[in-house]
């Protein structure tokens, strides 16, 4: 059904730091930062990576001040529109955390496996669904003293800090791929807004992906 595309194709879902947002310079990084064509430019030709970062985006939450920001609402008509997929990777969580969706960190990520587990339902797949979940890097402590404080309000950093946790092992139950971005070497964050990878922190995250991926692709 699907010989026009011999590659993997791998899906990554996700915000502002998946659409590569420059939080030094209010732009967006090229391609040759962002860390999903990292990811595509070290699997070195195994396969073809989507990208579909948005900002803003939740994982299941209506934004009531920006419209088309649900992930769960966008998800299967995205992955439908991309087949046939062979992984999606997801990394939500951050913008969840913003005051006014009043949200615990165990909440957001009983949010996120529900995006995941609906995914695995959706008839996009050429096979069986392989999803890896990301824990994003919770936002530095200052982040209330930097250029997005009021959109996102207080306590974010808490339920960014302990996000990692719940939906390590929501995953683990659910037969879903985890990883704590955190964890990944050179994860550092915008010194203008706290919020967003640097471009150092982009190849990082790529290059641990790809080494994740290929890892899995060699035991399969």
């Amino acid at each position: 059904m699907y010989e026009n595309f011999p590659l993997r194709r791998i899906l990554v879902y996700g915000d502002s730091n998946t659409y590569g947002f420059d939080g030094d310079t209010f732009s967006r990084f090229g391609d040759d930062v962002r860390y999903p064509r990292v990811l595509e430019a070290c699997l070195e030709g195994r396969a073809t990576v989507i990208e579909e970062g948005l900002p803003g985006r939740t994982a299941v939450f209506d934004d009531p001040l920006e419209e088309g920001r649900c992930g769960l609402t966008y998800l299967t008509p995205c992955m439908l529109s991309h087949a046939p997929l062979d992984q999606l990777v997801v990394m939500l969580g951050s913008n969840d955390t913003k005051s006014y969706f009043s949200a615990s960190s165990f909440v957001i990520a009983s949010g996120i496996m529900r995006l995941c587990k609906t995914a695995m339902a959706v008839p996009a797949w050429r096979d069986n669904p392989h999803i890896l979940v990301i824990a994003p890097p919770p936002m530095r402590q200052d982040y209330t003293r930097l250029a997005f404080s009021e959109v996102m309000g207080a306590g974010c950093w808490e339920k960014a800090q302990g996000l990692a946790t719940p939906l390590r092992i929501m995953a683990r139950q659910a037969g879903i791929s985890f990883l704590d971005a955190a964890s990944i070497a050179g994860m550092t964050l915008s010194a203008q807004d706290g919020l967003h990878l640097t471009a150092s922190a982009h190849q990082a995250l790529g290059q641990a992906l790809a080494e994740i991926l290929s890892q899995k692709w060699s035991e399969e």
